[in-house]
C-alpha cells in the first residue's frame, strides 16, 4: 500500500504567490515635507510586509523619484534618497505628489510640470498629499476636478487655479482616478484608501491596525474640527464654548448666549465675531452639525433622535444645516461614514 505523502516541515515556507507588483512613485522636490513622503510610503511598505508574512509576493514596488536625484533635502533638513524621474511616457500605476514649503518653486518649474502632466496621463491613478495639489494644479491635472489641500491653503488653491473645485472639509477627495488629500497626516488616510481599493477592506484594516490608526477617522473624515477652529478664542470664550458643548439641545438663542457670556447682545456679537471670525449663531449651527456627524457615524440612533439631541428640533432643520455646511444630507453622510 503506498505511503501517504508527509506534509513539509512547518519551517518550510510555500513559494510566494506571484503577481505583478504595482509600481508606486512618490514625487519629491527640494524642501518637501518629510511626512508627506514617509507617511504614505509606510502604508504601502506595511502592506508589503503583511503580504510576505502571508506567503504572498509584495503587492507594491515603491520608488522615490525626483528631478534632483540622487537625493533631496526635506524641509526638516533630513535628506532622502531618490532616483531619476522615469520616462514620462513609460507605463505607470500610481503617482503620488508630495507637498511642502518647496512646492511653489516646484510648481514654477515648467519642465517638472510637463513631466507630471505626461506621467499622470499614463498612470492608472494620481494622488497628491497636502500642498502637492498645487503642483498638480500647475500641471493642469486638476482642471475641472474636485480637490482638497491643507485647510490653511484651500482658499489660495481656489484663487490660483479657478478651474479646480476646491472642497475644504474632507480628509481626501477622489474624482475619478485623481485623488487629493488634506494636510500632512491625511496622506496616510489617502494611502490606506488606495490599499483598500487594491487589496480590499480586510488588508487595509490590517495595515491600519498595525500602524495603530483608524481605517476611517471618527467624525466622518473631516479635516478640521469646528471645536478646534474655536480654540483660538478660548482665552475669551473658552468657558462659554464648554457650556455650549453641554447644552447643544437647549435654546441657544443670541440672547441666551449673551447672558451666559455676561454681555449685552450687541457687545457679545461684536466681540465673538472678532475673536472667532464668525457669528455666534453660525458657530452654534456648525457645532451642532459636528455633534450630529459623530452620532451618525458612531451610533445607530434614528436621525430624528439625533436631530433632537443636537438641538435641531426637526429632521428637516438638521437636513438644511447639513446641506449648508457639508453639501450632503444626514442620510447620505451615514451611508458613507456609518459604523
Amino acid at each position: 500500500m503506498p505511503k501517504t505523502p508527509r506534509s513539509p516541515p512547518s519551517s518550510h515556507r510555500a513559494s510566494p504567490r506571484r503577481h505583478a507588483a504595482r509600481v508606486v512613485e512618490v514625487l519629491a522636490f527640494p524642501n518637501v515635507q518629510l511626512l508627506d513622503v514617509t507617511g504614505p510610503l509606510q502604508v504601502f511598505a506595511t502592506a508589503n510586509e503583511q503580504a510576505v508574512q502571508a506567503g504572498d509576493a509584495p503587492p507594491y514596488a515603491l520608488r522615490m523619484v525626483a528631478k534632483g536625484a540622487p537625493q533631496v533635502a526635506t524641509s526638516s533638513g533630513l535628506e532622502i534618497a531618490t532616483v531619476r524621474l522615469p520616462r514620462a511616457t513609460a507605463a505607470a500605476d500610481t503617482l503620488i505628489v508630495a507637498g511642502g514649503p518647496g512646492v511653489n518653486v516646484a510648481a514654477a518649474d515648467r519642465e517638472l510640470c510637463q513631466w507630471v502632466r505626461q506621467r499622470a496621463a499614463r498612470a492608472r491613478r494620481v494622488a497628491s498629499v497636502c500642498t502637492g495639489a498645487f503642483l498638480l494644479g500647475a500641471s493642469g491635472v486638476l482642471d475641472g476636478r474636485r480637490a482638497v489641500t491643507h485647510w490653511a491653503y484651500c482658499d489660495e488653491l481656489a484663487r490660483r487655479y479657478p478651474a479646480i473645485r476646491v472642497e475644504p472639509d474632507p480628509i481626501f477627495v477622489r474624482d475619478g482616478d485623481v485623488w487629493t488629500s488634506a494636510g500632512v497626516t491625511a496622506g496616510i488616510d489617502l494611502a490606506l484608501a488606495l490599499v483598500e481599493q487594491d487589496l480590499g477592506r480586510g488588508a487595509a484594516l490590517s495595515v491600519a491596525r498595525y500602524l495603530v490608526m483608524f481605517l476611517k477617522r471618527p467624525g466622518g473624515q473631516a479635516q478640521f474640527s469646528e471645536a478646534l477652529s474655536l480654540q483660538a478664542a478660548d482665552d475669551e470664550f473658552g468657558a462659554l464654548h464648554d457650556w455650549i458643548g453641554k447644552h447643544l439641545a437647549d435654546d441657544l438663542s443670541l440672547a441666551r448666549l449673551a447672558r451666559q457670556a455676561g454681555m449685552s447682545e450687541r457687545s457679545f456679537s461684536r466681540h465673538y465675531a472678532r475673536a472667532t471670525g464668525q457669528t455666534p449663531l453660525r458657530a452654534i449651527d456648525r457645532l451642532r452639525v459636528e455633534a450630529a456627524r459623530r452620532l451618525l457615524s458612531e451610533t445607530r440612533l434614528p436621525v430624528k433622535r439625533i436631530a433632537q439631541r443636537c438641538g435641531f428640533g426637526s429632521e428637516e432643520t438638521m437636513r438644511r444645516s447639513f446641506w449648508r455646511v457639508l453639501a450632503a444630507t444626514p442620510q447620505d453622510y451615514r451611508t458613507r461614514f456609518g459604523a
